[in-house]
């Protein structure tokens, strides 16, 4: 009896050593306001996003900004230290034993809103001075109308409502405050002809489950006037691949290809339809087929091949992209949106992902050592790696074969950004959109016309 009484004296103790101890529940911890050159930043107490929308031509690549802090709050950010916001910058904020993070995101508004042409929206880019769209197969470009949306303050020539001529590259000069930037704008259309094939394991497009597949085969169908679905079956059962042009293989049902994909007949065919001149491109977990088919070197695949499953996944604070840093010139990124040159996002942070990647991890594995021993080694031409990959040496997510002046006929993209469908969350909440969609479409959009026009 007096050991559980000495038990129950020490718990006690320790409760109210507890209560009058340094841990202080009631701290506050929150940034109050937050200032970039005089401009608000708005402030979700909740998920600890500051985001401030600047005018357009505003710097903010050294800028001090203004915080105000609850009474007793500190934090580990130095105001009085100019600082690069074009990225999102993190800091702490700390009052006694309480602390709160806190990521400022500040975005530097576009002098054009929109650009359309026959309600068609086109991509701008502000980094590039680029103006990009793909109007239906068959459209005059001889006199078409844009219409174009403005930030305040600013105009531009030619105006919106003009009748303009899109036949060749127009420049439109951009003015604000005095200074004039040119836009250089792009309009075409699809090959004219071009017969272009979705294949996938399910015997019809309709009976596709996989979500992301689904995503993928919507946009393509919507997007090419000359789509068509082909099944491995009907590979295998000897369907005519004579008049496709471009055949596209977005594989995300799982890491490990299908049985089906491996059949000599369906091979066979396969191989005979690259060697007659028809083209693959190969996304996601399809990736792994440039080794079946003969595109590499026996055994020189992609070496890392990962990723989640439904209900399994998970929401990352970043976004995701690539580098594509050497090859800024190349048609497969032509309009895409960066945020330096060379560089553009493909998933949007707080987006919920899967992480499907089948790509080539170039440093430790294979013997590659470098972005040229992968080139010698494989045969291709590394394209892309992560983003903080300048020299593209320690991964290959994006790639063309084979690396000769002619029959550039394979294009694999195979990185975890990569992501068509935006899954629930493991708790079932919707995922937010992936507001870096439209380069996902125009990536896939500009490799099959560049194959092919090949």
């Amino acid at each position: 009896m007096s050991l559980i009484l000495a038990m129950f004296l020490m718990i006690t103790a320790c409760e109210n050593s507890f209560e009058s101890g340094g841990f202080d529940v009631n701290s506050p911890s929150d940034v109050t306001s937050f200032k970039i050159n005089g401009v608000a930043g708005v402030i979700d107490q909740k998920t600890g996003k500051i985001n401030v929308t600047m005018p357009y031509g505003s710097d903010i690549t050294a800028v001090k900004p203004e915080m105000i802090l609850e009474e007793g709050a500190t934090s580990n950010l130095d105001v009085t230290v100019p600082a690069n916001y074009s990225n999102p910058v993190k800091f702490r904020v700390t009052n006694g034993n309480l602390y709160k993070d806190y990521t400022v995101i500040t975005v530097v508004l576009s002098p054009i809103k929109s650009f359309t042409i026959n309600g068609v929206a086109a991509t701008v880019n502000d980094v590039s001075k680029t103006i990009t769209m793909t109007l239906p197969e068959g459209t005059d470009l001889t006199a078409l109308k844009p219409v174009i949306a403005l930030t305040e303050g600013v105009s531009i020539s030619p105006a919106s409502g003009a009748t303009i001529d899109f036949t060749n590259s127009v420049t439109f000069v951009v003015t604000s405050n005095g200074k004039s930037v040119n836009y250089t704008a792009n309009v075409g259309v699809p090959v004219s002809g071009l017969v272009v094939a979705f294949l996938g394991t399910a015997a019809t497009r309709a009976e596709i489950t996989n979500m992301d597949e689904i995503a993928a085969a919507d946009w393509f169908f919507s997007t090419f006037s000359g789509a068509k679905y082909i099944s491995f079956t009907s590979i295998e059962n000897g369907t005519d691949l004579s008049d496709v042009d471009v055949m596209w293989w977005h594989f995300d049902s799982a890491a490990n290809l299908p049985a089906i994909a491996y059949k000599p007949v369906v091979t066979t065919a396969l191989k005979d339809f690259r060697s007659n001149g028809g083209n693959l491109l190969l996304t996601s977990f399809a990736s792994q087929y440039v080794d079946v088919l003969g595109v590499v070197p026996s055994g020189k695949g992609p070496n890392n091949v990962f990723g989640d499953f439904p209900p399994n996944g998970f929401v990352d604070g970043n976004s995701w992209g690539m580098s594509f840093v050497g090859h800024e010139s190349h048609p497969i990124f032509e309009g895409l949106i960066t945020y330096e040159s060379g560089k553009a996002n493909l998933l949007q942070a707080g987006t919920f992902r899967l992480n499907h990647t089948a790509w080539w991890f170039v440093p430790e594995w294979g013997g590659y050592g470098n972005g040229d021993g992968w080139r010698n080694q494989t045969g291709g031409t590394n394209l892309a790696s992560e983003a903080w990959d300048n020299n593209l040496d320690g991964r290959v997510t994006i790639a063309e074969f084979p690396n000769t002046a002619a029959n550039k006929n394979v294009i694999v993209i195979s990185m975890g950004a990569y992501d068509w469908y935006n899954e629930t969350n493991s708790s079932g909440v919707p995922s937010q959109a992936n507001e870096f969609i439209t380069n996902i479409r125009l990536l896939t959009q500009n490799s099959i016309n560049y194959l092919a026009n090949d």
